[in-house]
C-alpha cells in the first residue's frame, strides 16, 4: 500500500514565516490556490481512504480537495512547539541560532514544547493504526513536521537530513508490506508548485 502525505496548502503566518505548531491561521489566497491546483493529483492518487489533522488549516486544505467529511485525528497535529509559537522564523535564526539548528535536528526543545521523541511517536502510531484498517492506499492530509516524523520513523532519515517540504504537496511513502516494514520512498514535494525551502512550518 501507499502513504500519501500532503502538506496543508500556505497559511498567512506561512507568507510571514511565523512558526504556527498547533497553533493556527487561515489559508492565504496563495495557499488556497496550492491546493486548488493539487484537487487533480488527490483524485488521480484514488486513494482508499483519507484522514486530516483536526487543526483547522488541515480541515480547511481537506475541504478545498473535495472532502470535508473527512474524519479529523489529533496525532496528526503538528508539533507543539511551546513558546516559539508564532514567533518568526528570521527572528529565531538571529537571536538564538544554535537552538534553532538543533530543534530543527530534532534535539533541542522550547520551552512548554513537544519533544520530537515524543511527536515522532504519536504520529507513528496514528499511521500504523490507520494503516491497519485500511484496505488500498491511504492520505493524510496533514503538517510539514508530520511529514519529517514519518520519513523519520519509517525512512531512517532524521529532521536534520530533510529539507521542508512546500505547501499543497504530497510525499508517497510505498509500503510493500502492510505492517510498516520496509517502506521506500516513491516521491516527494509533489505537486504543481515549485519547491519552497524558506517557508516556516
Amino acid at each position: 500500500m501507499r502513504l500519501i502525505l500532503m502538506r496543508h496548502g500556505e497559511t498567512e503566518w506561512n507568507a510571514e514565516q511565523r512558526l504556527q505548531g498547533q497553533d493556527n491561521s487561515l489559508l492565504s489566497e496563495r495557499g488556497v490556490a496550492q491546493v486548488k491546483r493539487f484537487r487533480p493529483y488527490a483524485r488521480a492518487l484514488k486513494p482508499a481512504r483519507i484522514i486530516a489533522s483536526d487543526l483547522g488549516r488541515t480541515r480547511q486544505t481537506v475541504a478545498l480537495i473535495g472532502h470535508p467529511d473527512a474524519p479529523s485525528d489529533e496525532r496528526f497535529r503538528e508539533l507543539d512547539m511551546g513558546a516559539w509559537t508564532g514567533l518568526r522564523k528570521p527572528d529565531l535564526i538571529a537571536d538564538h541560532p544554535e537552538d534553532y539548528v538543533a530543534w530543527r535536528a530534532g534535539t533541542f526543545t522550547p520551552t512548554r514544547g513537544e519533544t520530537w521523541s515524543a511527536f515522532r511517536g504519536r504520529v507513528a502510531d496514528g499511521v500504523h493504526d490507520w494503516m491497519s484498517r485500511t484496505e488500498g492506499d491511504l492520505l493524510i492530509v496533514a503538517h510539514g513536521g508530520v511529514i519529517r516524523a514519518v520519513c523519520h520513523e519509517f525512512l531512517d532519515l532524521p529532521p536534520s537530513r530533510v529539507v521542508p517540504v512546500t505547501p499543497g504537496t504530497a510525499t508517497i511513502l510505498n509500503f510493500p508490506q502492510k505492517n510498516g516494514a520496509a517502506a521506500q520512498l516513491e516521491g516527494y514535494n509533489i505537486g504543481s508548485v515549485a519547491p519552497d525551502v524558506s517557508v516556516a512550518d
